[in-house]
């Protein structure tokens, strides 16, 4: 018997309606039937768009019985992540007191995946507006769970997504990253996650108002997909590119840059800072690094990253002063015990000085600085994710040890945010009955060279989902 139309990839899926293998229509209907079925046992589809999918996906038949050219994710249906504005439905980040908060418009990479002809079909499951820690647990919507196992977190804050995606619920996931909220539920839920540039994806994050967010939030929150292979990344990359007025920092660098010559070199850093690193993740590591060589990489060990330390000092510097003003009414919105994670980063990191931020600022500017000789050098960066295996759900908001713990664990994330660089999440493989994988990071506006190496781990390791739940 054929797979069910669910289990397909993004550009099989589509590539099927356009050729009128599959009607739109039984597509969406094919996941919504998936949803009915694993969603109760995972929840991480939270506001679900069934009627609006079926609409969308008939005009899409109709569109393709009139001989219209269909775009290149047709009929795909995704999940959006609840921060991100679908056009006349709330975007709730999880909250009680935004359920009513109704997007006047879809933000710009909702319109870029609709231009491309896929369909939303769901918001997926948040931590309590992204604050309350890296467990995707909501006060709207509760816990989301790991579907490989029970016990487990499936990361944040991208989690509801990542777990959407991993059980076949839908075929692609729109999340976003700031500190590792992409590649961090694709390493515990098995699925791939893209990171991009900071500049490369057009966004517009005045959800809550009109006013911008600062500065901070402006540099570091990049919107990014998760999908179950990396060609499925590589279809949404190319349509969630380019510029949008509504974003002036996004840029109209070319998708794919010039080769390089000779063998592509590859830095390898299984243990970022010498904190340490779980056995697990360290053979994912190494595993991808066999798969690169074999590959025709050049890939080298080499002594560390630029500058950890200061990157994440002066990151948590930074967010927290930009952050101080609003916490004491922010923090009665966060639920029952929601406050503990952001409250315990307060009191370890002050706020900084106007000429504490200044200087700040500038090092930000020298962090990035080197990162940029280092990839100039190595055009390509193989590490971990999370230096552990997925991690019990609400560590990070426990205590203080479990707090620094979870930090210490997504180091290589937040430094890599801190300076915009892009990086791709990849799964190497299962250990202990649970997902592993690595991030392959690269040269601003380098993207095509972190998916292309993605894809050749993919290649000589294979894809470990979709997956059904496990109790």
């Amino acid at each position: 018997m054929l797979d069910p139309w669910w289990k397909m990839s993004a550009a099989a899926q589509a590539e099927a309606v356009r050729r009128a293998d599959v009607s739109a229509v039984e597509l969406v209907e094919s996941h919504l039937a998936r949803i009915a079925e694993v969603n109760p046992q995972v929840n991480a589809v939270t506001q679900l768009l069934a009627e609006r999918a079926r609409a969308a996906a008939a005009h899409t038949d109709r569109l393709r019985a009139e001989g219209a050219e269909l775009g290149p994710l047709a009929g795909v249906p995704f999940t959006v992540k609840e921060t991100t504005a679908v056009e006349g439905v709330p975007t709730t980040f999880g909250s009680e007191r935004f359920r009513e908060l109704v997007a006047p418009a879809d933000a710009p990479p909702v319109a870029r995946l609709r231009a491309a002809g896929a369909i939303p079909i769901g918001h997926a499951n948040v931590p309590t507006l992204i604050l309350a820690g890296m467990h995707t647990r909501s006060e709207l919507f509760g816990d989301t769970v790991n579907p490989w196992d029970r016990s487990r977190t499936p990361g944040g804050t991208s989690g509801g997504d990542a777990v959407a995606v991993a059980t076949g619920m839908a075929a692609l996931g729109l999340g976003n990253d700031s500190g590792g909220s992409v590649r961090i539920p694709a390493q515990f839920c098995g699925v791939a996650g893209l990171k991009p540039s900071t500049g490369r994806f057009p966004a517009d994050h005045r959800v809550l108002g009109p006013d911008d967010p600062g500065p901070a939030s402006q540099m570091l929150v990049t919107d990014g997909p998760l999908a179950r292979s990396v060609g499925d990344l590589r279809l949404a990359y190319e349509v969630l590119a380019g510029t949008d007025p509504r974003d002036p920092r996004a840029v109209p660098v070319p998708l794919y840059g010039e080769p390089l010559p000779g063998p592509v070199k590859v830095a390898v850093v299984a243990d970022p800072g010498g904190q340490g690193v779980h056995p697990a993740v360290r053979a994912a590591v190494e595993a991808a690094a066999g798969a690169l060589r074999d590959a025709g990489y050049d890939v080298r060990e080499v002594a560390d990253v630029p500058r950890l330390g200061e990157a994440l000092e002066a990151y948590g510097r930074i967010t927290v002063t930009e952050f101080a003003p609003s916490w004491p009414v922010v923090r009665t919105l966060l639920g029952p015990g929601g406050d503990r994670y952001i409250a315990m980063a307060m009191e370890q990191t002050p706020p900084a000085s106007a000429e504490e931020l200044v200087k700040l600022m500038g090092r930000w500017l020298g962090i990035r600085r080197s990162w940029a000789e280092f990839l100039d050098e190595y055009p390509l960066l193989l590490g971990p994710v999370f230096t552990e295996p997925p991690v019990e759900p609400g560590l990070e908001s426990r205590d203080g040890a479990g707090r620094d713990r979870v930090a210490a664990g997504m180091r290589l994330c937040s430094a890599t945010s801190f300076v915009g660089v892009p990086a791709v999440a990849v799964p190497t493989g299962v250990a202990g009955g649970l997902p592993c994988g690595v991030q392959i990071i690269g040269r601003a506006f380098r993207e095509d060279l972190c998916l292309d190496a993605a894809q050749a781990v993919e290649d000589r390791l294979g894809v470990l989902t979709p997956v059904d739940p496990r109790g």
